[in-house]
């Protein structure tokens, strides 16, 4: 597991060696409390590195990124991600290794990082929605996906990307749910806990099924303490519905990581329904 002391990382290093698995840790910073079998400190860009971390190991969860386009300069941010990305599933592929997670991220498609005043082209969000990128960091998630694919083509590794929502514990995302709710409209008020995000790479670890597999991934519910149809006519009038939405339900379609990998949160914000008022 690259980015194994990361956020989401050290949660699933955990969850996976409570389930059993004999993890690898790779990260490049030390971290005494990771629960691995096998801490490897270094930097998923390094081939070497990379190397020493794959000996041994039947699959990967590649975590590893500058998480946000400000983490860096924008250079430091799309070479650090897409590098590390091929890197690693390209050494994995290579050594016959069969099965590979990667976080991708909702902002491949580039809408909630975009620097211009737009909004998704619809509601429900869903893996075929147009793209319109134009910040490295989205750009750097959706590459990450085109690596997916060629090394899947390549050497037959089975891929699966999680377009993974903003994800944390549940204080932070309870403090967010207590935020304006014009600043979720672009992310459709998404969230993930940290658990939940541990869970999904367990079952992206695990089901059955073969190719390059893109999937959002989100909790069911929204963060803002509103029915999402109230949310909708306030702050995207003019995006299209392509259904109706139940209370607080996310305006994400995740039927494909349901049907296809039985993933569904088990960890969501209990929020009274409030009338809106803008």
């Amino acid at each position: 597991m690259t980015g194994a002391a990361g956020r989401i990382g050290s949660v699933a290093t955990r969850h996976l060696s409570e389930l059993g698995a004999l993890v690898t840790a790779l990260t490049n910073v030390e971290d005494d409390g990771l629960k691995a079998d096998r801490v490897v400190v270094g930097d998923a860009r390094s081939e070497e590195d990379v190397a020493r971390a794959l000996e041994g190991v039947d699959a990967v969860v590649h975590l590893a990124a500058l998480p946000h386009p400000s983490a860096g300069t924008a250079y430091e941010v799309y070479t650090t991600n897409v590098v590390s990305t091929f890197n690693v599933l390209a050494q994995a592929g290579a050594l016959g290794i069969k099965r590979a997670v990667v976080a991708s991220s909702i902002n491949a498609f580039g809408v909630p990082f975009n620097p211009d005043d737009i909004l998704p082209a619809y509601y429900p969000l869903d893996e075929k929605i147009p793209a319109d990128v134009a910040d490295p960091y989205s750009l750097s998630k959706q590459n990450d996906e085109n690596t997916a694919r060629m090394v899947w083509r390549r050497w037959g590794m089975d891929v699966v990307c999680f377009r993974f929502p903003h994800v944390n514990s549940p204080d932070v995302i309870e403090r967010i749910a207590a935020g304006d709710p014009a600043g979720g409209v672009r992310e459709a008020w998404s969230y993930l806990d940290t658990r939940d995000a541990a869970y999904a790479i367990e079952l992206g670890l695990t089901a059955t099924l073969s190719g390059a597999h893109i999937f959002f991934v989100a909790a069911g519910t929204t963060t803002a303490p509103y029915e999402t149809e109230a949310l909708l006519d306030a702050f995207a009038p003019g995006v299209p519905r392509l259904r109706r939405f139940v209370g607080r339900e996310v305006p994400i379609d995740l039927t494909a990581a349901r049907t296809v990998l039985g993933f569904q949160a088990r960890h969501e914000l209990d929020l009274p329904i409030n009338r809106l008022e803008i």
